[in-house]
């Protein structure tokens, strides 16, 4: 059989390791728009300089060498045709398929404030690109402000702060990592990062934003009419699953991929498993 998987995630590497296992002779390609294989949840440790790219490789660096497994990098899937048993790749064409996993996972997603999604200096944090772009704007930063205190955003702060940048989080609850912790949890973690240097706008919410002649960010606005100055933003409200690719395909979706408890679509043959199945890791 030819199984091909789209998107290097944790998901679709652990689903090609186990297709490998189970099916030694069959023919498996994996699909990313990334250049190499990272851990998500390592992306502090390569923006606050502990590891090096190479080194947040949960695969390892001979992952598909070792397990004969094709991988085409720096691709974008632009679609599915289920009828014709292939995705679309915009530069490798038709990538035939007998059997189909989506594990594109998600994006983040910028909310519509004034000035956030037209500013160059404000970013997300959820793929190592990501990641290199912040840790180049941070070079010569004194100061930056973090919309979003759950875990990515916490992420952001915790490796900003060792490269000794002053930041600001913004958070719309009454605490810290809202969706992990309560009040009593949360308190001792939000006191660590003030230690540090950490600064929290609790129950607040961005409102607008200052953006110099040049289109850079210089301040974000709460809609208590305070001003917070950043050298620039990282915005962390959450995540868009990647979906969009599979738009004609006649795959069911919602606001992900609709999956049945053996992570199966409405088609046969395909599947999907991981943040674009909804799928949260929390």
């Amino acid at each position: 059989m030819r199984h091909l998987v789209i998107g290097a995630s944790a998901a679709g590497i652990s689903a090609a390791r186990k297709i490998r296992e189970l099916r030694p002779d069959d023919e498996i390609t994996v699909v990313a728009k990334d250049a190499a294989v990272h851990s998500r949840c390592m992306l502090h440790h390569f923006l606050g300089g502990r590891k090096s790219a190479e080194e947040i490789n949960f695969a390892g660096a001979d992952f598909f060498e070792k397990n004969n497994i094709r991988f085409i990098a720096e691709e974008e899937i632009t679609s599915v045709l289920p009828a014709e048993y292939c995705a679309v790749g915009r530069k490798s064409g038709k990538l035939p398929y007998d059997a189909l996993l989506i594990t594109t996972g998600a994006r983040f997603f910028i909310p519509p404030i004034p000035g956030f999604r037209e500013a160059k200096n404000v970013y997300g944090l959820r793929d190592l690109s990501d990641a290199q772009k912040i840790k180049a704007a941070a070079r010569g930063a004194k100061e930056c402000v973090i919309v979003g205190s759950g875990l990515v955003g916490l992420d952001a702060a915790y490796a900003l702060c060792e490269l000794g940048i002053k930041c600001r989080v913004v958070e719309m609850e009454d605490r810290i990592c809202p969706l992990q912790l309560d009040a009593v949890a949360a308190a001792p973690y939000q006191r660590l990062f003030e230690e540090v240097g950490c600064e929290f706008f609790l129950a607040k919410k961005a409102a607008g934003s200052e953006v110099d002649d040049g289109g850079r960010m210089r301040a974000v606005l709460l809609e208590s009419g305070e001003r917070l100055p950043a050298d620039f933003v990282i915005v962390t409200a959450g995540v868009r699953p990647n979906i969009e690719f599979l738009e004609g395909s006649g795959v069911v979706t919602d606001r992900c991929v609709k999956v049945d408890d053996y992570m199966r679509t409405n088609i046969a043959n395909i599947w999907a498993a991981g943040d674009v199945a909804g799928l949260s890791g929390i």
